[in-house]
């Protein structure tokens, strides 16, 4: 991962969230590798690759509003894992590795399986990590095939209930049950009072797919 690199990613991300035509991204590598971590010439040069903000290949720290699928190729390490756990899905080549655990590892896989991964620092298979619920799929072909195939039927809802029901996911976990309703409602009361929610109901009614709007 390079400056150049994320600031690319962090483009992507932005044109993602701002194209009412786009739904769902996906985040991959090339050259049979997804991430192996830092460009550590460029740390060394005194490079940085993340951006001010949103972090590590410029989306740790905040990602796009809209679902984000890591297509895994070869290996995840190190920064490389930490663009994984970034995303809101992960497609898995059947012969992909993991290595090098990070702190928001432990919410996915509980502690005893992150405090393992993390103390021995061995890598981890792509079976395995599907096993403990960090992999949604794993694929003998081609990951980004698998991940395409799933944004597809991701991104065939409607935009702005996509983007609700990560907010909600992504903030509900440390909610009491007093704040839950509350704050889930505040989050999906614009979704029931949009065009694109009439235009939902109209399109069952008629038996035909809806025409999203995003609006």
């Amino acid at each position: 991962m390079t400056k150049a690199a994320a600031e690319g990613i962090r483009a992507a991300m932005e044109q993602l969230d701002n194209d009412n035509s786009l739904n769902a991204g996906i985040l991959t590598g090339a050259g049979g590798t997804f991430c192996s971590g830092m460009d550590l010439k460029g740390f060394l040069r005194g490079e940085t690759p993340s951006v001010k903000g949103y972090g590590f290949g410029g989306i740790t720290e905040k990602g796009p509003e809209k679902p984000l699928i890591a297509a895994v190729e070869g290996y995840a390490l190190a920064g490389g894992l930490e663009l994984a756990l970034a995303c809101d899905l992960c497609v898995a080549n059947v012969n992909a590795k993991f290595g090098i655990p990070e702190v928001k590892l432990q919410q996915l896989v509980g502690k005893r399986v992150a405090m393992e991964w993390a103390l021995t620092g061995e890598f981890f298979s792509a079976q395995r990590a599907y096993e403990v619920g960090f992999v949604n799929r794993v694929t003998e072909g081609a990951a980004i095939d698998a991940a395409i195939e799933l944004a597809t039927t991701v991104a065939a809802n409607g935009p702005l209930a996509l983007k609700a029901t990560k907010k909600i996911i992504n903030e509900s976990y440390d909610w009491t049950s007093e704040e839950a309703w509350k704050k889930q409602a505040e989050i999906t009361a614009p979704v029931f009072t949009s065009k694109d929610a009439q235009e939902g109901s109209l399109a069952f009614a008629q038996k035909r797919k809806p025409d999203w709007k995003g609006e």
